[in-house]
């Protein structure tokens, strides 16, 4: 019984805002948004780790800072500057995400970044230090502390995204996917489009530029993968996204 009222009275005073509920708050937005940026990057997907962890904790922080004001003044809507974040973020990130002519996207965790660091400013605009600071700090942890298990993540990846341009005048398709296969790599979601380059003589010859996804039937690591697809023929250029 003494358990039950010990269990009811520590989620009680979770529930309120206070410094012990701001730290678990916190501590469970990085834990989720890690879980949440561990699955992406497994994948190698742009937003990853970090990114995920920085969209969690921000809109961890503005929630807290949207009850401070509303238990602390006692006016405004509890729901309201989530809502605000949530419809603002779009214009924001898109200003610092960039998608590069070989189809690289670029400033996703700079976007997320630059998120947070206005969620914190909310917080500490309103006078609510302790969430503010706490907040800072775990943004900080996640943007340079984490950088060397996102990048250890990511080289562990199971799936390799890649840009590749092909000289058709060298090669086929089907004799790329014959060559991949005869290495124990696997091919999947091919976007293709057909180009033209320049020769130095002057002329110019067909390319094949596409993005795939390639996995490998045997343990390899991103640069072994490379190494191999790099050795046939028809590849004029290789990039890992």
């Amino acid at each position: 019984m003494n358990g039950w009222f010990l269990g009811e009275t520590l989620m009680t005073h979770l529930r309120d805002l206070n410094f012990l509920s701001i730290l678990v708050r916190i501590c469970l937005s990085i834990l989720v948004g890690g879980i949440l940026g561990m699955e992406r990057g497994r994948k190698n997907r742009p937003a990853g780790l970090r990114t995920y962890i920085l969209v969690c904790l921000g809109s961890a922080l503005v929630m807290m800072t949207n009850q401070y004001v509303y238990v602390t003044y006692h006016v405004g809507d509890p729901m309201r500057l989530g809502a605000q974040v949530i419809s603002g973020v779009g214009f924001l990130g898109a200003g610092t995400i960039i998608l590069t002519g070989r189809n690289k996207i670029t400033g996703v965790t700079t976007a997320a970044g630059l998120w947070t660091a206005a969620c914190s400013g909310l917080a500490i605009g309103i006078g609510f230090y302790e969430g503010a600071i706490l907040g800072g700090i775990a943004i900080v942890f996640t943007v340079s502390g984490l950088l060397k298990f996102d990048i250890w993540i990511r080289k562990r990846s199971r799936y390799l995204d890649l840009y590749v341009e092909y000289n058709v005048e060298k090669g086929t398709f089907n004799r790329f996917l014959q060559y991949a296969d005869e290495h124990q790599l696997d091919i999947h979601n091919v976007q293709i489009s057909s180009s033209y380059s320049w020769r130095d003589t002057g002329g110019r010859h067909r390319t094949l530029s596409y993005i795939i996804t390639v996995s490998s039937q045997i343990p390899r690591t991103h640069a072994e993968i490379i190494e191999i697809l790099v050795h046939e023929k028809g590849i004029q250029f290789i990039e890992e996204l």
